[in-house]
């Protein structure tokens, strides 16, 4: 039994949305960036293309690009806003960012604050752990699946980078710390699928990502 992965490229900012399934149909919606009623229209066909019925909502963080389909999804399937408490305040701030942008979006449904460290991540007879890893925003998670080899990295890790700290709450020493304690601990196969651009593995990262050197 295995979790089959997806994801689609959205929005102006080219993020990375990730669709988790499992075998009985049921589906994870990690970081929803679908922005436009194309892009909304776009992810509901996949889904309903492949029978998923999606059970939950997560965000890896809240910056506004991972989190301008929150509205549109949690309504369209009746779900909640999953994240970590520590980024409430920037979900908070995201609805301000986005007029600052010129990118007015829909506001995001109140969130449960339900990813934390120890509490895993069930998706049919898998799991995923996980993991705190703040620097890029203050209380980014990503997401490990020990028994498929992968992890759901959000903006923390990059190929051949890493991401920005230069927003309210990043802080450089933070994320290269949450990279070498909760990332390059893992195993050097696991596949990195990263909030923007192409997957990468964290041992390609470990030999050749020119910030962690």
């Amino acid at each position: 039994l295995m979790i089959r992965l997806h994801y689609f490229t959205f929005n102006p900012f080219q993020e990375n949305t990730y669709i988790l399934a499992a075998e009985d149909g049921s589906a994870i919606v990690i970081d929803p960036g679908c922005y436009t009623e194309d892009e909304e229209q776009e992810l509901v066909s996949f889904l309903d293309k492949e029978r998923l019925n999606p059970v939950r909502l997560l965000n890896t963080h809240c910056h506004l690009d991972h989190v301008f389909g929150n509205a549109f999804i949690a309504k369209t399937y009746g779900l909640q806003v999953e994240i970590h408490p520590g980024e409430q305040i920037v979900l908070d701030q995201a609805l301000s960012m986005s007029h600052l942008y010129g990118i007015p979006m829909k506001p995001s449904p109140a969130p449960i604050h339900t990813l934390l460290p120890g509490i895993p991540v069930q998706l049919g007879d898998d799991e995923l752990t996980v993991l705190f890893t703040p620097g890029h925003s203050p209380a980014s998670v990503s997401l490990y699946c020990e028994k498929q080899g992968f992890l759901i990295a959000g903006d923390v890790l990059f190929q051949e980078s890493i991401g920005r700290t230069d927003l309210p709450g990043g802080n450089m020493a933070t994320l290269l710390k949450s990279i070498r304690e909760e990332l390059f601990v893992l195993p050097d196969d696991t596949l990195v699928y990263p909030g923007h651009g192409p997957h990468t593995t964290i041992g390609h990262e470990r030999r050749h990502n020119p910030f962690l050197r």
